[in-house]
């Protein structure tokens, strides 16, 4: 079958329509587990607390490959179906809520204690206390780091390849094998991840220059 340079491009596009799918609902989701992590890891408990480190520990002390294979073919162990795209979107948002959770206490650890005390004397929980005090002002702190971040969750997604998911480096080595063309292609393909994660990286740069000027 003979590819003309559209017939490429519109491939990649697809390919390029899934990364971004991913990389929005592993953010999305990660977030959601993160900031649950984020709160047990500064618990007063002490084995939440350790809970929490743990669980941060395991998916930064091993890479997102491994973190992969283990979710594809563990639960393929367990006599459960698990699609490409569910394996794929279940590591890398596990994967995802590690860092986030470490990067957002960092930043709640940042603000001073005696905006703990403060809040503390106004007979806040404290849950309240974390809500309605701690997170507004940690916030102004995370958006830089956060929105930096997901320049790596959208280049991760380019492991999900190796277990068959067809997101745009899938994409690209299946179109490289059928034109002969492997140069060209994985030229648009690193444009692609380019055109995503350049404006992040801009964006993350922008704001924290915004937000330290402000503050």
């Amino acid at each position: 079958m003979d590819f003309t340079l559209w017939d490429i491009v519109r491939n990649l596009l697809t390919g390029l329509q899934w990364t971004l799918a991913l990389s929005l609902v592993a953010f999305i989701g990660g977030g959601v587990i993160g900031l649950i992590v984020m709160t047990l890891r500064i618990s007063e408990t002490s084995a939440f607390r350790t809970l929490a480190r743990c669980y941060i520990e395991l998916f930064q002390g091993t890479p997102l490959l491994m973190q992969l294979f283990l979710v594809f073919f563990g639960v393929a162990l367990m006599g459960v179906d698990i699609s490409p795209w569910v394996a794929a979107l279940l590591a890398l948002t596990l994967f995802t809520s590690a860092y986030l959770a470490e990067i957002w206490r960092g930043c709640v650890e940042s603000i001073s204690n005696g905006q703990w005390e403060a809040s503390a004397s106004l007979a806040l929980t404290p849950f309240e206390q974390l809500r309605y005090v701690i997170l507004p002002q940690a916030l102004r702190i995370a958006v830089a780091p956060t929105v930096g971040f997901s320049v790596q969750v959208v280049k991760g997604t380019a492991v999900t390849s190796i277990i068959g998911f067809t997101e745009l480096t899938k994409t690209g080595g299946m179109l490289a094998n059928a034109t002969f063309q492997p140069f060209m292609v994985y030229g648009f393909v690193a444009l692609g991840y380019f055109l995503l994660c350049y404006p992040l990286s801009l964006s993350a740069r922008y704001l924290e220059r915004r937000l330290h000027a402000s503050a």
